[in-house]
């Protein structure tokens, strides 16, 4: 079973934070499929039994580059039906936007027909995995819960 674990990354903070969850999703015996905005495939997507998307906060949204993703792949949205799909985020400020970002995230997601995930309780128990400037250690173990959460639910379905 395959993870796909998305990225857009301008200042490798938010590619930190995607390799932590990358090693979540391996923790718990799926295979973690780590992709950046340029490389990842239409394939890819049809392949993966969950996405967990990320990006850096940009004026509160995601990045342009992993929107471009959703807008180029809206094709697939049948085929994206019942998967699972999880966000995270990163930015430079304590207050600025993070969860905005993720949301907007899971919002194409939703459109997608995802079944939609938050981080496990014994993270932060709320909407994803966020970190400022770069991923601490908390980032970093809050970040491998939710691949693992996320392997583990597609497991179960």
């Amino acid at each position: 079973m395959k993870v796909l674990v998305l990225y857009y990354s301008k200042g490798n903070n938010t590619k930190k934070l995607a390799e932590a969850i990358a090693k979540g999703v391996v923790g718990a015996g799926a295979e973690a499929v780590l992709k950046n905005t340029d490389e990842v495939s239409q394939d890819d997507f049809r392949d993966a039994a969950g996405v967990i998307a990320g990006s850096p906060v940009y004026f509160g949204i995601m990045a342009a580059q992993l929107k471009k993703v959703f807008d180029d792949f809206v094709g697939l949205r049948r085929e994206m039906e019942n998967k699972v799909g999880a966000a995270f985020a990163s930015g430079n400020h304590h207050t600025g936007g993070k969860e905005t970002t993720i949301f907007s995230i899971l919002q194409c997601m939703m459109i997608y027909g995802m079944i939609i995930v938050g981080d496990p309780m014994d993270a932060s128990g709320h909407y994803g995995v966020a970190c400022c400037k770069e991923p601490d250690e908390t980032a970093v173990a809050d970040g491998f819960k939710l691949g693992k959460r996320v392997a583990e639910l597609c497991a179960k379905l």
